[in-house]
């Protein structure tokens, strides 16, 4: 039996709402990050191969795409932009504490990068997708299917 374990925390919506990304501490926490289509690539391989997969565990990540969050931030401001045709916003960013938008006792890792030894040996893996590409297909995606529906729930009925 294989298993993949895989976190997204995505700020897509305030984006589609005008509103600035959170940056937790200052954003400063490095991470790296894969498309959604490249880990799909992967897991397929491990099902595929079960004589080469079976009782491993896999790294499955891009370790190219590494960019501290605010960083990320900043590229998906300039990405959303692009693919909306809207300006940035005047502040694109605000920075919140852990304890506030996590609450009490938070605690995480300043990095995290996967070490993809095991699976590129295994199975022959590598991610291909980059941050840019991976973030304007993304965020292209999201703007088209979900921009209209937010700016009319945004919408405040007039009172008569």
């Amino acid at each position: 039996m294989v298993s993949v374990l895989m976190t997204l925390h995505f700020p897509g919506q305030n984006l589609l709402r005008r509103e600035p990304l959170k940056l937790v501490d200052g954003g400063e926490s490095q991470r790296t990050f894969v498309y959604i289509k490249d880990a799909i690539e992967a897991v397929l391989l491990m099902i595929e191969n079960p004589d080469r997969a079976n009782g491993r565990i896999f790294n499955v990540g891009n370790p190219n795409n590494e960019v501290t969050v605010r960083q990320l931030a900043e590229m998906m401001t300039k990405v959303y932009a692009k693919v909306s045709g809207e300006p940035s916003l005047e502040s694109p960013t605000i920075d919140v504490s852990s304890k506030e938008f996590y609450g009490e006792g938070y605690d995480d890792s300043d990095k995290r990068i996967p070490d993809m030894t095991i699976i590129n040996r295994q199975l022959g893996w590598n991610p291909k997708t980059s941050l840019w590409d991976l973030l304007e297909s993304t965020l292209t995606y999201q703007h088209r299917t979900y921009a209209e529906a937010i700016k009319k729930s945004m919408v405040k009925p007039i009172a008569s």
